[in-house]
Parts: C-alpha cells; structure tokens; sequence
C-alpha cells in the first residue's frame, strides 16, 4: 500500500465525514501487541491505546480467537432473547466488583454515564432527589446528559441550554463538595483519575472523605471508569485503588479491548430501581461484544496485567521524572499505574507530530499534559524506548525554540 491510497483516503474523508476530528494525519492498516503499522509498513510504539481501549494491545490472540468463534455462530439477537455469553460476563463483572449487584451493558461511555445518571434519578425522585454533583474539570461524555455533567465549559460550548439538575464542586476539595450539595442531591458522580482533564488523580483523603459523607447524607456514589478502568490503574477498577466501594459505576473503552461496549454496575441495594421498560439498549451486551469481553477479563487475571500495570507504571514514571530539571518545560509527571502524564509548560499538542514522527503514538489532555496509556501488556524494553523517543522529542523541540530548555 503506497503513500497515495493515504492522501485519497483523506481526500475522502474530508469530502464526506464530518469534520469533527480534523483530518486524521496518519493511516494505520495493521497493528499486533503494542505496535502500529501505517500504509508505508512503518512501525509505531503505540502508547495510547486508542485512547485507552486497546490495554491489551492490538490483536491479541485470545480476544481474535474469541471474537472469530463467536462470529461464525451468532452475532446479535436483542436482549429479547437470552445469548451464552452476557449472563457470563455479568456475574464476572459483580464478583469482581461489588460481591452482589447487577450490570446493564451498552454500547459506549456515553451511554454507560447516561445510564448512571438516569439510576440516580430514579433512585433520588422517590425521595424528590435528583440533582448530581459533579467534578470542575471532569469529563463524562458527548451525550446532552453527560455534556451537563461534564466540567469543561468548552465541550459544552453551542449547545445550550444545559441540561438541568447538575452542580460542580473542585476536584480534591471535600469542603466544595459540601458546599455544593443541597437538600435535592441524589448523587456525585466523579473519575478517580481525570483523563481528559489532565491525567489528575484523585487524592485518597478526598475519595474516603467522599465516601463517608456520601453514607452519612444517603447520597450515591458513582464512579466513571471509562477510561481509567479495566486495570489502567493497576486494579480492575481505580477506585479499588482507594479502599472504597461506591453504590455504582460505568465501564466502557477496554471492556472488549475495541469492540464498541460499555456498562454500568450498581450494588445490591440499587439493583430493582430500573424495573422493565425504564431503560433499554438494543445492541448492549450482545453475543460478539460478550464473547470478547469475556476473553478479555479471562487475559487480564491470567496473565496478571494488574500487577504488570503497576510494576510497568511505576518503571515508566520513574523514568520520565528524569525530565524534571533536564528541561524547565517539563513541570510534573502524575497519574497511577499506566496512566500518566507529563505536565508541560506549552501546548502538548505541538509534541505529538514529532514523536509520531519518531515512531511514538502519545495523547495529549487538558490542554498541556503528555498523555500516556500504554496497552497493559507493556514490557520494560517497549518503556524504555518510549522515553528514548520522547527525549529526542524534547531535545528537538528544545532546539526549535533556540535551545530552550
């Protein structure tokens, strides 16, 4: 595949998808573990993840195993009908989690917040409750829903009116919390790491404090784990990290390693709130998404990615904070697990063509962070040429702006 199909594919995207991503500047046709090739057969270090939904990396063979098998029987029937899979995967999901509860599955993480939102309502309007509290800075979805909920003004820009029923408090501030709720909060809903607002980690002082005052006023706990799930963290779920468990939570991105899916889980005690005919999703939770959900979660302990997450992150983290005091532009690196980022002091944007250049595929988030997510799969040689790379960047960076440091 030439140069050309590149540039005539773009052509035709620009001509007929909305522009709503810009003009992507790359075509990838293959990908195996922690690689990416594009159409000249060039190889990338992917440290992205499809924006955290390939943690297994691409193609791994239990999960194309899982998803060709399930292909040649049965793809989709509606949840109508029962399929072999969903009851599986739902039960795996509530003993990993919660011990007792149950799952409704989706298809994105637009959809699993939605659905999050809409328990809390329901819960809350029994008592005349249903007002959210959730985190400045935050992000929960493209939705109308999840817009309202989201705490960056810019993605909420031009589509007015919002919403109702949703309040702010700062992130990490358990006063602002307190402040922010009345007597019609029937939730607060948070990322225990925010992603697209900065790789920010929740404190672990604020979540149990959050925690606490949650029980003691009857308000739900809910976790978005849309991206810092599914063992980014180093546990399956980030806010195990914490030593919490909340009333509910969402998952989406890496449940079926790129399949489209999503879900959201509550406790024992919310499970008979959505009654027949209150919610519905007619793709979720069908026989091919489950069939690869299942293969991942099986890959996941049996490999112990968990404890690779951690291990690798804290390998990766280590290195990178070697930046610090190389380079004045580089002020912090934060995160948990294998999901980090490097706070700099310019656009982190402008980073990302050189080291896609160099052969590294990074993020970037809340304006200046170098985001990095790695597939769970990562090894210590894969980290330590990512950060060769990400030196070089810097150091060609540094000479553009005439030596700066």
């Amino acid at each position: 595949m030439k140069q050309d199909t590149t540039k005539k594919l773009q052509k035709l995207y620009e001509k007929n998808v909305m522009n709503t991503y810009g003009t992507p500047a790359v075509l990838f046709v293959r990908g195996g573990g922690v690689n990416l090739y594009d159409a000249n057969r060039r190889k990338y270090l992917d440290f992205s993840s499809g924006i955290s939904v390939c943690n297994l990396g691409h193609c791994h063979p239990a999960v194309t195993e899982a998803i060709c098998r399930q292909a040649q029987t049965l793809v989709h029937v509606s949840n109508l009908f029962l399929n072999e899979n969903s009851p599986r995967l739902a039960e795996l999901i509530v003993k990993k989690t919660f011990g007792k509860g149950r799952v409704f599955f989706c298809n994105s993480g637009a959809e699993a917040n939605e659905g999050l939102i809409k328990l809390a309502r329901k819960w809350g309007n029994a008592t005349g409750r249903n007002e959210i509290v959730a985190m400045e800075n935050s992000f929960h979805g493209r939705t109308l829903a999840t817009l309202a909920a989201t705490g960056r003004s810019k993605y909420r820009e031009g589509f007015n009116p919002d919403m109702p029923g949703f309040k702010f408090a700062k992130f990490n501030d358990l006063k602002s919390v307190k402040k922010a709720i009345g007597p019609k909060t029937c939730a607060v809903i948070l990322e225990a790491v925010q992603g697209e607002g900065g790789i920010l980690p929740a404190d672990e002082e604020f979540v149990k404090g959050l925690d606490k005052l949650c029980k003691e006023k009857d308000i739900l706990l809910m976790f978005d784990e849309v991206q810092c799930g599914m063992g980014r963290t180093g546990t399956l779920c980030a806010w195990q990290g914490y030593g919490v468990k909340p009333d509910a939570f969402s998952f989406a991105k890496a449940i079926a390693n790129g399949i489209p899916m999503g879900a959201f889980v509550c406790n024992e005690r919310l499970s008979g709130v959505l009654t027949p005919g209150t919610h519905g999703n007619t793709f979720g939770g069908n026989a091919l998404a489950t069939a690869a959900s299942l293969a991942v979660f099986e890959t996941i302990y049996k490999d112990k990615l968990l404890d690779n997450a951690k291990e690798m992150g804290a390998y990766l983290r280590g290195k990178l904070e070697k930046f610090i005091g190389k380079y004045d532009f580089v002020k912090e690196v934060r995160g948990r697990g294998l999901m980090l980022g490097v706070v700099l002091d310019f656009p982190a944007k402008d980073i990302l063509p050189i080291l896609r250049e160099k052969g590294l595929v990074a993020l970037s988030a809340g304006e200046v962070v170098l985001r990095l997510l790695p597939p769970l799969i990562v090894k210590r040689e894969d980290c330590d040429k990512a950060v060769r790379i990400i030196g070089a960047a810097f150091k060609e960076y540094s000479a553009s702006k005439g030596g700066r440091k």
